[in-house]
């Protein structure tokens, strides 16, 4: 069944407005906390509480490059592609209800972080760091998970398709 564009636009503002809120609520506490987050320990060792400004993409991703490259690139160019994704999202494509609310996640994510990016000169605020046994996460904030969220429900529904696919397909040549 396709969704409609009234659907679409609820879906859309309700994604961006409660991503938005919690990750730039979360950022803005872990700035104001003196010394700038310092570092708190998690309960049983879990991880850690402290801030750092990331002026490259996810996981430091091109943090390297020169300033003159990278903030275009980051702060130009991201915001491009993320009004693109709202125009694909918002104009009516054939996705299923998985897919675009994936989609959906990742734009707000990721529109929550290009704002950091106008308004930090460039950079992301991150502050949460997990650690369990040997493993543990690079730095990032609410709104990676967010994006980390939506990816997570596009592959599976990816997934699920090709699975029902071949499902099909195996009954069929039975």
């Amino acid at each position: 069944m396709p969704i409609s564009h009234k659907f679409r636009l609820t879906v859309l503002l309700l994604a961006l407005i409660c991503t938005v809120g919690c990750d730039q609520t979360s950022k803005r506490m872990a700035r104001r906390e003196p010394g700038g987050l310092s570092s708190i320990t998690l309960p049983g060792g879990f991880g850690e509480l402290r801030l750092a400004e990331n002026p490259g993409s996810f996981l430091n991703l091109g943090d390297s490059l020169p300033e003159r490259l990278r903030l275009p690139l980051f702060t130009i160019g991201i915001g491009v592609g993320l009004i693109g994704l709202l125009v694909y999202l918002a104009a009516g494509c054939q996705l299923s209800w998985l897919s675009f609310g994936g989609l959906a996640l990742v734009w707000a994510g990721g529109t929550s972080n290009w704002i950091d990016r106008l308004t930090r000169h460039g950079h992301v605020s991150d502050f949460i760091f997990l650690r369990v046994g040997p493993f543990h996460t690079g730095i990032f904030n609410v709104a990676d998970v967010v994006i980390m969220i939506g990816i997570t429900l596009l592959a599976y529904d990816l997934w699920w398709r090709r699975h029902k696919q071949a499902t099909k397909q195996s009954i069929k040549e039975l």
